[in-house]
């Protein structure tokens, strides 16, 4: 008898979780260890994975004026979307008002919101902290803004040495080939880690704490809805590109962000769907890492959406222009957000103080965060695939597979079957 599906599994493993989580509080708790123990085999893969393909796509793209052009279209094509993500989140939060039309109480002064004892570093300590002192150092901590600026050098390095340089490419290439081996391992873990994560959010917080905030969650997933389906369906339209049909090419790894409420946990998954979909695989490669730093769509599009929700919520009006420069202010310190939990929460807190709004408003959102979490997670695993997709177009580098992922997968099975049938 054939196993299930992959997705009908992650989808088993979310109804289960919620079960769990509202029949057994308690116990449901306890499972975010499945939940710990999948994310940290993720964490294992990742930075060897980025490193090794971005090296080998840099490798493959050739000379540093090729790699100059693509990047210079990837951060052009990054920073569009990060425009339209902040619009998009003043927009809708603007529009709906939640803070005026729920009646939270508000916290206390100097109530406690965990996550932001340290405060954004602003411009000078993002860019110092780009450098790496050490790769090691910072595949350790799954720095991949770091692990990221560390492979352009050694990508560039190596495609410049020509020949001296091909059994480092062909390293890395063996290198990236056995992790997603390793990946496919880890994969089989995902059901469960789906499972633990719901369990524990519902065990905790109760699915009555989704009545009370059923307006503002209505609001933001309404908000993230409308940017896939109407902004980044739009772009995909201008540029010739079947969004459905990519849609159904990353529908595992859009569920699996969503149910684990991390982006990361999908990038092995994406890069292996991108490369069937018809993307390059050198494209693929050095577009997507990229995009794990520097285009996270949905933690973007909360940033604004958040900070006007809470000034709402303390009744403080932000005139258009103060808006206008909150905007600009999120836009280089969300940059980088990738591998540190919860940054979001951070990036926020820098501009309530910046606003004057207190900080403490954090605590209204902190009870729903992982729930908003899995909703922005899984619209940044859309809007890097769309990105890659789109640049991949732009250097006609871009062959779409005729064939459905349906029978994609059917054609790999049959192929993985017949050397055990031989």
């Amino acid at each position: 008898m054939r196993a299930p599906k992959f997705t009908t599994q992650i989808f088993m493993g979310m109804l289960l979780g919620i079960l769990i989580g509202h029949f057994f509080g308690g116990f449901g708790q306890h499972l975010q260890i499945l939940s710990d123990i999948f994310l940290r085999l993720i964490k294992m893969v990742i930075a060897p994975l980025v490193l090794s393909t971005l090296v080998v796509g840099i490798a493959k793209l050739g000379n540093f004026k090729t790699v100059g052009r693509i990047g210079v279209k990837t951060l052009l094509y990054f920073q569009f979307a990060t425009i339209l993500a902040l619009v998009s989140g003043l927009v809708i939060v603007n529009t709906f008002e939640p803070g005026l039309k729920m009646s939270l109480q508000l916290p206390a002064h100097g109530t406690e919101t965990g996550f932001v004892s340290n405060q954004p570093q602003g411009l000078k300590g993002f860019v110092s902290h780009l450098i790496p002192t050490s790769i090691f150092d910072a595949m350790a901590k799954n720095e991949i803004l770091q692990i990221v600026i560390f492979s352009l050098f050694l990508g560039i390095a190596t495609s410049s040495l020509g020949r001296q340089g091909k059994g480092i490419v062909k390293a890395m290439e063996s290198l990236s080939h056995v992790m997603f081996k390793v990946t496919r391992y880890v994969m089989g873990f995902a059901p469960l880690g789906a499972m633990g994560a719901l369990a524990a959010v519902v065990g905790k917080y109760g699915i009555g704490i989704l009545a009370g905030y059923l307006y503002l969650i209505a609001c933001f997933f309404g908000g993230l809805i409308f940017f896939v389906f109407v902004i980044l369906a739009a772009i995909c339209l201008v540029m010739r590109i079947p969004f459905f049909k990519l849609l159904s090419y990353i529908r595992e790894p859009f569920l699996l962000a969503f149910s684990t409420a991390s982006s990361e946990v999908a990038l092995p998954k994406v890069i292996e769907r991108l490369e069937k979909f018809g993307c390059s695989d050198r494209i693929t490669s050095f577009v997507l890492p990229l995009g794990y730093s520097f285009n996270l769509d949905g933690s973007i599009m909360y940033t604004t959406f958040a900070t006007i929700f809470i000034a709402q919520a303390y009744g403080i009006h932000l005139s258009l222009q103060q808006e206008i420069v909150m905007m600009l202010m999120l836009m280089v310190t969300s940059k980088g957000m990738a591998g540190v939990p919860r940054a979001s929460l951070l990036v926020i807190a820098g501009a309530l103080t910046s606003f004057g709004i207190p900080v403490e408003g954090l605590a209204l959102v902190l009870g729903i965060d992982q729930i908003l979490d899995m909703g922005r997670s899984a619209v940044n695993v859309v809007g890097n695939a769309v990105a890659t997709v789109v640049i991949s177009k732009w250097e006609n580098e871009l062959n779409i597979n005729p064939k459905s992922i349906a029978e994609v997968e059917a054609s790999e099975r049959v192929a993985a079957s017949e050397p055990a049938a031989a």
